[in-house]
């Protein structure tokens, strides 16, 4: 049963995408920007719908009230990343349209790709780190000034569940270069949605925000431990049975007063 309601799920896809691929990019020629990107959230709603509907997957919020709320407030968010459930999730649940950094080889998918390549996103050549860097900020500077905040996955990667990546800098440096605080989110979407794998099975996805953290005066590496240290913990409490024999917890840097 699950493998059929992973077919038809993978053909809800197929058949939505396309159009909107071609919807989007007609329609970039004349509309840029924010109007733009609720464009695109919306085939993402259709997205996260089926996964609803056909199969049998559920979220469940918690910390919504931890999100800035000033329309113009920037954020940086730093997400777990298990499976691509939450890419398509991210941008249903935030009150603020956002930015994914991204490597630019994505933009070259046919439909989602094109479409991914109209909007405000920021796609990088991971193979020149300086300058990809650099055009994290720059570009980073610019959106946060709109109201748009930049998400990042800091294990750079999908992690199997129950296990941790390592922890980049990048977003806590990003976050330190413009004075934004930094939002650590845990997802426990692999219970449901496992990386890389075509069967998905009913469940609930649990997305934790955490409180946001101020980036002022921080170091980006100390920054990120305490990032890497709320998620992983946070991801324990949400997810137990998968971390019953992991390795301890990474601790927090304490704040000397």
């Amino acid at each position: 049963m699950a493998f059929i309601r992973s077919v038809l799920h993978a053909l809800w896809m197929l058949v939505t995408v396309v159009p909107w691929g071609i919807i989007m990019c007609v329609s970039s020629l004349w509309k840029r920007g924010i109007p733009l990107y609720w464009m695109a959230e919306q085939w993402l709603s259709w997205a996260i719908g089926g996964a609803r509907v056909l199969l049998g997957i559920q979220t469940r919020v918690t910390g919504m009230e931890n999100l800035p709320a000033d329309k113009l407030a920037g954020a940086v968010l730093l997400v777990k990343h298990q499976s691509t459930f939450e890419t398509f999730l991210m941008p249903t649940l935030m009150p603020h349209p956002l930015a994914f950094v991204f490597k630019k080889e994505l933009i070259y998918v046919p439909f989602f790709g094109w479409a991914m390549a109209r909007l405000d996103m920021i796609h990088i050549d991971r193979s020149q780190r300086a300058q990809a860097f650099n055009k994290v900020v720059n570009q980073g500077r610019k959106l946060l000034a709109q109201g748009i905040w930049i998400i990042m996955f800091p294990e750079g990667t999908r992690i199997p569940r129950g296990q941790k990546g390592t922890y980049k800098s990048g977003g806590t440096r990003l976050a330190c270069e413009t004075g934004v605080p930094v939002i650590p989110i845990a997802v426990t979407s692999a219970k449901v949605w496992p990386r890389k794998a075509f069967i998905k099975r009913p469940g609930v996805v649990d997305v934790s925000i955490g409180p946001a953290i101020p980036s002022v005066g921080r170091k980006p590496d100390e920054l990120m431990r305490e990032v890497e240290a709320w998620i992983e913990s946070e991801m324990r409490r949400l997810d137990p049975e998968a971390y019953h024999d992991s390795l301890p917890l990474p601790q927090a840097p304490q704040e000397v007063r």
